[in-house]
């Protein structure tokens, strides 16, 4: 008697498991997986700052081994590679002032800006705690800081100008009236090495506030973090001001497309193409 109770219960259970479990994640388009977009963002962000915080840490961990070129390029090759293999999901913002200058846009709706932003941050943080134990150096070593001699401000300048750039890029690349895909990955990616290479010696180049956050919190040191989150916020709002001079409200739908990957894809102005 007690074996076909069994089977019926184990019947059931696998049947509320199909219907559930496997059926959803089976159903990619399903507007129920946003754990889907959430986690694609935590995890390309989680390798972003690993790379990014972990040039600097390996720099003071092995002196003359890591140059300032290698250390601001590899950022950029990453983000490249990220926005490839994970754009379609979630769209590869990886970073708060690109998720807020979508939004701000009107391709990303701003319901799902607090998860972005809360992953985005989680991510940054767990690569930063890896990397600490595994190099042996503070994380605080692969964060951003102004450099000697320069003040806060002067940071906060450089950090809004070289995000006003990164956004305009990303704004420009995902947009209804220039959308060049895939390629969009060679010019953020490019953008992001250019800007390290002549803006890393003032401000570390960040431009995104959870690439300072992880190490920062792991390293327990938030120096002038301020600078991280004021300057590409407003380099970020400003370039979404002049994107709107430049091709009017939002990207249309492949601008939506590009903010939230091609998950359920919610367009507010389907008239733009």
């Amino acid at each position: 008697m007690a074996e076909p109770r069994a089977q019926e219960v184990r019947g059931r259970f696998e049947r509320w498991f199909e219907t559930e479990v496997v059926d959803p994640m089976a159903d990619f388009r399903n507007p129920r997986q946003e754990w889907r977009r959430l986690f694609s963002e935590f995890y390309g962000t989680f390798f972003l700052v690993l790379v990014a915080a972990g040039g600097g840490m390996m720099s003071q961990a092995f002196p003359d081994t890591i140059s300032r070129t290698a250390a601001v390029v590899a950022p950029g090759l990453m983000v490249m590679g990220i926005i490839l293999f994970m754009g379609k999901v979630s769209g590869a913002h990886l970073n708060p002032a690109v998720t807020l200058a979508f939004s701000l846009r009107g391709d990303f709706p701003w319901r799902r800006v607090p998860g972005y932003i809360v992953v985005q941050l989680l991510g940054a943080t767990l690569a930063a705690w890896i990397l600490q134990p595994i190099i042996g150096v503070s994380a605080s070593y692969g964060s951003n800081y102004p450099a000697d001699g320069y003040s806060s401000f002067q940071a906060f300048t450089m950090e809004a100008l070289l995000t006003l750039g990164l956004v305009s890029v990303i704004l420009g690349t995902a947009s209804g009236a220039q959308n060049i895909g895939v390629l969009g990955a060679l010019g953020v990616g490019g953008y992001i090495a250019l800007a390290g290479l002549w803006g890393s010696p003032i401000s570390g180049t960040s431009m995104n506030p959870a690439r300072t956050f992880g190490p920062d919190l792991a390293g327990l040191d938030f120096t002038d973090y301020w600078v991280y989150v004021a300057g590409p916020i407003a380099g970020a709002v400003v370039a979404v001001l002049l994107a709107f001079v430049l091709r009017g409200y939002g990207g249309g739908r492949s601008g939506s497309e590009a903010a939230q990957g091609a998950l359920d894809t919610e367009v507010p102005g389907p008239d733009q193409k």
